[in-house]
């Protein structure tokens, strides 16, 4: 079980075999973008960075490591993919413990495929009057989207691939490369 490497440029997770897609250099470009946008609008704020688990662990720490203002975080845990799909039924396995009314709220996402889970998340923090609601994904797949969420802050856009690394998952394998890899059809 796990992954094994066959070389840096291509692994196998499990039963499927992926090959290196985006760099570790380029992704910590990638957060340091977001983070310099999110802090051109809310430098003068102090924002509530609400990290979708499991897969937004990594980004939200390097996010928070370029943040240069005043912030808080908090942790959710959804789910909705099962293997490399997404079931398209969301699960809240940790919800919200933070009062968020009146704060300005920026979700954390490692990536936005179909939309569904942040769709569904944007609309249950509604409830709690928050000042302001954003998304920030790492990455975002606009071919993939099945709602009419566009992230407000995008680290980088990608084809439909699946991917797994820097907190991405396969079935639970995969999540601590530094690398993201694609899956190899």
């Amino acid at each position: 079980m796990g992954y094994t490497a066959e070389g840096k440029e291509r692994i196998k997770v499990k039963d499927k075999f992926f090959t290196k897609y985006i760099d570790a250099q380029d992704i910590l470009k990638a957060v340091k973008k977001v983070s310099n946008e999110v802090y051109a609008d809310y430098s003068k704020e102090v924002p509530l960075f609400l990290c979708v688990l499991n897969g937004s662990f990594m980004f939200a720490s390097d996010l928070m490591k370029e943040y240069d203002g005043i912030c808080e975080i908090s942790f959710i845990r959804l789910s909705s993919y099962q293997g490399t799909q997404t079931t398209e039924e969301v699960k809240t396995l940790i919800g919200l413990t933070q009062d968020i009314k009146n704060r300005d709220v920026i979700i954390l996402e490692d990536i936005i495929d179909s939309g569904i889970t942040v769709s569904h998340l944007l609309e249950d923090l509604q409830q709690y009057s928050p000042a302001s609601l954003k998304v920030a994904s790492l990455l975002f797949k606009p071919e993939a989207v099945k709602t009419a969420i566009k992230p407000d802050y995008i680290g980088i856009e990608i084809p439909k691939d699946f991917i797994v690394g820097y907190g991405l998952d396969y079935d639970g394998f995969g999540r601590n490369l530094s690398d993201i890899y694609k899956i190899i059809e």
